[in-house]
């Protein structure tokens, strides 16, 4: 599910995210034999037989008008052609065109199941399966006419209230969540959407703390039938229900979310979007962390991180560059006399493979500490003064996946192949090292063989920003990749960025 971020701009050669259109959603549809709707890469042959959701499985689902208060819609494959019903009522999939066959309109089931029956507006009918065939040939939508729904964007989002305007996070004290955020600052605002499958392709919203929310509006340390929803498209916006089908909310003077209504509106609407990077730098020179707490100058001066720490990074697909953005809305900039503040300009960051970054300023030139602790870009090749440890702060929990699918477990060694994923427990270290945690409470160990998490002491890696939405992991002993292979196990690879993976986080 896409939207554009709060960070981002439109136009010639702008930050952008590599988003779809705001109501446009990704998702794999799911019949009452749990078999996904599949378009096949040959003879543009559909069937309903996937046991996963792989790209074959992923639709696109694009709103048919701007009108708020219908839910019409398109479906469109991997291989961009829309599904449609011709006037015999066969399911095609293989026209790059809209056609009037090709339009359909959601409702949501009376069973409090919610799942979707989808009703061809032309012919009248609901698209249903048969075995794996399609068919579109029942009145009334019966038990394979209605559809789960898996969404099949990054699950770690930015949830943004339609009728507030405001960003959901977690209350300061740790058991609430609040829709009050003007914008998605720091790692209390990142979510994670988890698709139930073994519980009735529900969802439960898991916060950066590891707990779950509950439709009372308390967070939870497991996640039981109350904290389990069932996800609505509403004229490209998402509505989550409960299980008594009152839908989430911000409730109060505080925005607590929780369920109340049984009807839709305004209020009980959300945006996912995504989550860009946020990172904190730690100056090598003096080991205190890049502030602009005193005002517009950049300074390496801070021991802790706070909003003022905390920095976005946002990608400029033109250049190649990375804008960075401070929580006060301004960008780092290089004076004339080659200090930095934060006043828009961007950076090139280099990668030292020590779990240090170093920026390289417009004037070619790369930016250092002083003893002030001040950053000027006035050096002209990196030594220790113009590195930067790097923590990304808003990834305390992290979810990864490669083009064979998630990483999960299989017993006490991890894949990189699972339909479903685990979150990962992220633990800062020293001089930009990271640990990654297990939901079984023991830490990763990474080899030249496999990736195990068994281990009772901590394995130090790196995280290397690659693209917006894609990191490349680096063992910090050795310096070695973490690479997957087709089969689904990965590895410690080569040193060489060549050989890595490049992970959607």
């Amino acid at each position: 599910m896409n939207g554009h971020s709060n960070g981002d701009m439109n136009g010639a050669g702008d930050i952008i995210t590599q988003n779809q259109q705001r109501g446009w959603w990704t998702i794999g549809l799911i019949n009452s034999r749990y078999r996904y709707l599949t378009a096949e890469t040959f003879g543009f042959k559909i069937n309903a037989n996937g046991t996963s959701l792989k790209k074959k499985q992923i639709w696109t689902l694009e709103p048919a008008s701007g009108n708020a208060n219908d839910s019409m819609i398109y479906l469109r494959s991997h291989l961009d052609k829309y599904l449609a019903v011709d006037s015999f009522g066969n399911v095609t999939c293989e026209s790059e065109e809209k056609e009037p066959g090709s339009k359909f309109h959601i409702s949501v089931s009376d069973d409090n199941s919610g799942r979707w029956a989808l009703r061809n507006v032309e012919r009248g009918y609901f698209l249903g399966s048969s075995s794996d065939k399609l068919t579109c040939t029942a009145k009334v939508p019966g038990d394979a006419e209605l559809w789960h729904v898996h969404l099949a964007a990054r699950p770690q989002v930015n949830l943004r209230s339609i009728g507030r305007k405001r960003f959901a996070h977690l209350s300061e004290s740790l058991d609430e969540i609040h829709v009050d955020a003007n914008v998605p600052w720091g790692e209390d605002t990142l979510f994670t959407l988890e698709f139930r499958a073994d519980e009735g392709g529900k969802y439960a919203l898991h916060t950066c703390n590891n707990k779950y929310l509950s439709a009372g509006g308390k967070l939870q340390e497991q996640c039981t039938s109350t904290c389990l929803f069932s996800a609505e498209y509403h004229a490209g916006a998402l509505a989550l229900r409960d299980g008594s089908g009152a839908y989430l909310a911000p409730i109060g003077s505080k925005a607590v979310l929780k369920t109340r209504s049984t009807a839709v509106t305004r209020d009980e609407l959300f945006s996912l979007e995504d989550s860009l990077p946020q990172a904190a730098f730690v100056a090598a020179l003096n080991e205190k962390y890049v502030s602009v707490k005193q005002g517009v100058d950049v300074t390496a001066n801070q021991d802790e991180i706070s909003s003022h720490e905390t920095f976005q990074l946002e990608f400029d697909w033109a250049t190649r560059r990375w804008y960075i953005r401070t929580m006060q809305d301004r960008y780092w900039t290089l004076e004339t006399g080659g200090g930095i503040q934060a006043s828009g300009d961007n950076k090139y960051l280099e990668w030292q493979g020590d779990g240090a970054v170093a920026f390289r300023a417009n004037n070619g030139k790369y930016l250092m500490t002083k003893r002030s602790g001040h950053l000027y870009a006035n050096a002209d090749a990196i030594d220790d003064n113009c590195k930067y440890y790097f923590y990304l702060i808003n990834r305390p929990i992290l979810v990864l996946k490669c083009e064979q699918g998630f990483v999960g477990p299989k017993g006490v060694r991890l894949e990189c192949n699972k339909a479903n994923y685990e979150t990962i427990q992220v633990i800062r270290g020293p001089k930009g090292a990271v640990y990654f945690k297990g939901q079984n409470g023991k830490y990763w160990h990474a080899d030249s063989e496999s990736v195990s998490c068994d281990a009772d002491s901590p394995q130090g890696f790196h995280l290397e920003l690659r693209e917006p939405t894609r990191l490349a992991i680096r063992a910090a002993q050795g310096g070695h990749y973490l690479a997957a292979a087709k089969n689904g196990n990965f590895r410690l690879a080569g040193p060489d960025l060549s050989t890595a993976t490049h992970w959607e986080y």
